[in-house]
């Protein structure tokens, strides 16, 4: 399949190149047809000409032929006005009239004589040699000569001495001598005598002034129609160009800002930064975007947010210098631009300031914009001198631009980000953790930990959550904080959450035949899961496949989920609870808490976020609002389990209110399963441990 920027060279080379080669073809074609009009007109009237000259040379002939001898001949054949000679066979002169000025070389010439076809021998004029004889046998005209021979001394001599000749003729001015023909001699050569001689006779072919008249008209007419000809060619040809570049606009023509559009950034941005001028100064490619466009586009409509773009346009077309950089909108609220860049800092300075400027687009909302920027050096030869850049991939340099604005993650504040070492690390780590990903699967790469959950007053084991790790062969111990953001990002956190919640079924029912004394042990579920309608029937499936008691296997949800479809998620719960699963609230006050997730949701746990143990506290703020969330879960009949605990006095606070269980440091870190399996031997915690920790 052909991209846009293929098809865009493919019209604009057929637009263009196209009437231009045509054009160029057609006046070469119609100088050729003028150039060979005049070419057998000239030979047609030296035809003509030399037709009416050989038939006077063998009415000569005849003459001599018919016995005249002497004087008598000479008064009969002068009256025929040419000069002539007659030789022997041994080429002895016998007879002569006029200067004998007849060449050396003699060709054959193909004549039409009464319709007939026939070759006669004839000789180039050694004085005046304006007609030359071509290889195709025919007469032509040899300009330079005949020039050279019209502005003689000696053909204004004869032609005089011929006009004084005449009695008939009266001369009154020198302008009666200016000659209204010419003549151009030749010599024809004719047997005599049954052969025995040959006559010898100069040929004028005389070109009157009627004959040049026809040839200027006749030569006027063909420039004209070439004129005619090669100017509607040029109209056609400049029409295409036009109709090309209205073409040409309308490709590049982004119909939401007014402006240009992404195909114009791609093709103009590679010619421009592939400019020899452009060769000696430091580029980047931005990614701009404004944050919650979509939001203004709901609160107001799309026609405003529209405008919106329009004006984030102008603002960047008054700061893009139109000479050496460029700008375009791209998809939504992004546009890409190509700055000059002396420095990273000036460039990232320059950037704020940009961005200060589109924040206040109008005084009743303050927008928020993000760009990525991706710089690109001078080029440098082995020897150290800067050289022109043979080709730029503007997409490949925008990816890198927009990896770096997308490294901002989730915020909404304005910023700038120089894509850079780090970046590419990041994305090199991305890469081999989606190559790497599906093979860790197969191969059970990914090992399930266990953080013992314990009461905190009997110091006995209550509970468990099931964490994940990676062990792999190829990027060695990969903690969750590396890999997990990943998976949730590209969906394969589902096939995460059934590898954890088969392999934790199996486990706990691997103790169960063994004797053991099991509980609870929370699975977390991403809340991409929660989109499935069949969600409980798939948990239900995978623990019944290990033979697990649903009661062992507690479904952890993250708080955020709650936000999703919230109809969806209360069907789901109320089916794992009827499959007799236990549900859990997990990060429950990480900043998305709502008390409505608590009344809509029959849920069994409520997990306390590890922030509220976290710190120092001067006010005693946190611990009332510990204490005031554990009442409203007893309140609600949901047991409590208290994240991130860490120190006896911790342990001794949330005991005293009532929590249920504590899962954090202070009793165990997570472990390996078979570590795990030691503590649900021990069934409660190891005073000596705890002892060496207090």
């Amino acid at each position: 399949m052909k991209t846009k920027k293929q098809i865009y060279k493919e019209i604009k080379r057929k637009r263009i190149v196209g009437p231009i080669i045509f054009f160029m073809l057609m006046t070469a074609a119609l100088g050729v047809g003028v150039y060979y009009v005049v070419k057998y007109f000239l030979e047609y009237t030296l035809d003509n000409k030399m037709t009416t000259e050989y038939e006077n040379a063998g009415n000569m002939a005849e003459i001599y032929d018919a016995g005249s001898e002497g004087r008598e001949a000479f008064k009969l054949l002068d009256k025929f006005g040419r000069s002539f000679f007659i030789t022997d066979k041994n080429g002895k002169i016998v007879m002569q009239k006029g200067e004998n000025t007849i060449g050396d070389e003699a060709k054959k010439v193909e004549l039409k004589v009464f319709d007939t076809e026939e070759y006669i021998t004839v000789y180039r004029d050694t004085k005046a040699s304006a007609v030359k004889i071509g290889k195709d046998n025919k007469l032509h005209l040899d300009t330079g000569k005949l020039q050279k021979y019209l502005d003689s001394d000696e053909y204004a001599d004869n032609y005089i001495n011929v006009m004084i000749g005449d009695e008939s003729m009266e001369i009154e001015d020198e302008e009666d001598l200016a000659p209204d023909y010419f003549e151009l001699p030749v010599w024809i050569a004719i047997d005599v005598k049954n052969g025995s001689e040959t006559m010898y006779v100069q040929a004028m072919l005389l070109i009157s002034e009627r004959d040049i008249i026809a040839f200027a008209i006749i030569l006027i007419i063909m420039v004209v129609l070439v004129l005619v000809m090669m100017i509607m060619l040029l109209a056609r040809t400049i029409s295409n160009v036009h109709r090309q570049r209205k073409m040409t606009n309308f490709f590049f023509a982004d119909t939401v800002t007014g402006g240009k559009n992404w195909m114009y950034f791609i093709l103009r941005g590679e010619q421009l930064l592939c400019k020899r001028k452009s060769s000696k100064s430091k580029y980047a490619v931005v990614s701009l975007d404004m944050k919650k466009y979509r939001n203004y586009c709901l609160c107001h409509s799309i026609a405003e947010g529209e405008k919106l773009l329009q004006n984030v346009h102008e603002i960047l077309k008054a700061e893009v210098d139109k000479k050496t950089e460029l700008f375009a909108h791209g998809e939504s609220s992004n546009f890409a631009l190509i700055l000059k860049c002396e420095d990273e800092d000036r460039l990232k300075m320059r950037v704020y300031e940009l961005i200060k400027k589109l924040e206040k687009l109008d005084d009743d909302h303050r927008f928020s914009f993000q760009a990525g920027v991706s710089v690109l050096d001078m080029i440098t030869n082995e020897k150290g001198h800067i050289v022109r850049r043979k080709s730029v991939n503007i997409e490949e340099e925008y990816n890198k631009a927009l990896s770096a604005r997308e490294s901002m993650g989730d915020s909404d504040e304005s910023g700038v980000v120089i894509f850079g070492d780090k970046l590419i690390e990041e994305e090199k780590w991305l890469d081999k953790v989606q190559e790497y990903q599906e093979k860790a699967l197969n191969m059970d790469e990914y090992e399930v930990y266990y953080q013992p959950k314990y009461d905190p007053r009997t110091k006995e084991l209550r509970g468990a959550e099931a964490l994940i790790r990676w062990q792999s062969p190829e990027l060695g111990f990969v903690s969750p904080g590396r890999f997990i953001p990943i998976f949730e990002k590209n969906g394969f956190i589902t096939n995460i959450d059934h590898y954890m919640l088969s392999h934790v079924a199996v486990d706990q029912k691997k103790w169960l035949d063994d004797g053991l004394k099991c509980v609870p042990v929370s699975v977390n579920v991403s809340r991409a899961h929660f989109a499935e309608e069949d969600l409980a029937e798939q948990i239900r499936d995978i623990v019944d496949a290990a033979g697990t008691p649903h009661n062992l296997i507690e479904i952890e949800l993250t708080e955020s989920a709650f936000f999703d479809d919230k109809k969806a998620m209360v069907n789901t719960i109320n089916k794992l609870k009827e499959y007799g699963f236990t549900v859990s609230m997990d990060d429950f006050g990480s900043g998305y808490s709502s008390l409505n997730s608590l009344k809509d949701m029959p849920l069994d746990v409520l997990k306390l976020d590890a922030e509220f143990f976290r710190g120092e506290e001067s006010d005693g703020r946190g611990r009332i609002v510990v204490s005031e969330a554990i009442k409203l879960a007893q309140s609600l009949n949901m047991r409590t389990v208290a994240e991130g605990v860490e120190v006896k006095e911790q342990v001794d606070f949330l005991a005293g209110e009532g929590c249920d269980m504590i899962q954090g440091y202070y009793f165990a870190k997570p472990m390996p399963k078979n570590d795990y399996r030691s503590r649900i031997e021990a069934g409660k915690a190891d005073p000596e441990e705890l002892e060496e920790k207090n």
